[in-house]
């Protein structure tokens, strides 16, 4: 969901306005407090559920396996850490080997309680945590994941770093994130519905328009497929690659600590 607290003197972006980072932190962890416990829904309401498919594509590529330490990153009410789950003890079953561990990371502990509300799996477990400064040690996890996270981090660079950081050589990256549509109809047609149709249905159904309006400003303010890219591979990983969702609207990063 967003990083730390401290602050080096940088600025950062908080949706269409650059504040400074730490301020950024406090604000962005105000937008989850005030919408955790309706942020399921309004994910539905806003994807018109397609973010389920997109959820699938990205733990399909993610492809969780027996016995894995998977990390979770702005893990929040934990949807993909189930399907970690899920999956890694379908392939246990299949051809055995040792339980999967899967540990949800959020830095917003509201988020953390909705969904350890929701119930979990038994290979999950749950931590309120830092994407600028993990809580665990170098080269210790087999698989990282953060969706539709990362954008809300004031220091992206920084927590990629922290994401090679905790990977153990071979280990998989993996960010599933709004993106940029490839195309100029997909574009107009995103553009309308989000800026339009998105903040006043947060009004309705959240009953906190301007979280939503932050949200999807965020949105247009990440770099583009390309740009993030580049980023990634600027922080250690290699073959990395890009998989376009409905048109660019979502895309899946994916890399290798090599």
């Amino acid at each position: 969901m967003t990083d730390q607290a401290t602050s080096s003197g940088k600025t950062s972006s908080f949706g269409f306005r650059d504040v400074d980072a730490t301020e950024k932190v406090r604000m962005v962890r105000g937008v989850f407090d005030s919408v955790a416990s309706s942020y399921d829904l309004m994910n539905d309401v806003m994807s018109v559920g397609v973010h389920r498919l997109w959820k699938d594509a990205a733990a399909a590529k993610l492809n969780p396996r027996p016995g894995e330490t998977i990390l979770d990153v702005a893990g929040g009410t934990g949807d993909m850490a189930r399907r970690y789950a899920k999956m890694a003890r379908a392939a246990q079953q299949r051809r055995g080997g040792e339980d999967a561990s899967v540990i949800v990371l959020d830095y917003n502990a509201e988020m953390i309680m909705a969904g350890v509300d929701k119930g979990g799996e038994p290979e999950m477990s749950w931590t309120v945590g830092d994407a600028m400064a993990l809580p665990l040690p170098d080269a210790s996890v087999d698989a990282y994941s953060i969706s539709f996270g990362i954008r809300n981090v004031a220091d992206i660079p920084q927590a990629l770093a922290e994401a090679r950081r905790v990977l153990k050589p071979g280990g998989r990256f993996l960010c599933l994130e709004f993106s940029r549509p490839t195309t100029a109809p997909v574009r107009s047609v995103y553009d309308a519905w989000s800026f339009k149709a998105i903040p006043r249905i947060g009004g309705w159904i959240a009953g906190d328009r301007d979280s939503y309006q932050y949200l999807v400003e965020s949105i247009r303010r990440f770099p583009d497929q390309a740009a993030f890219k580049a980023m990634i591979e600027a922080a250690g990983f290699s073959r990395v690659t890009v998989t376009n969702l409905s048109g660019g609207i979502a895309a899946i990063h994916h890399g290798w600590a090599i």
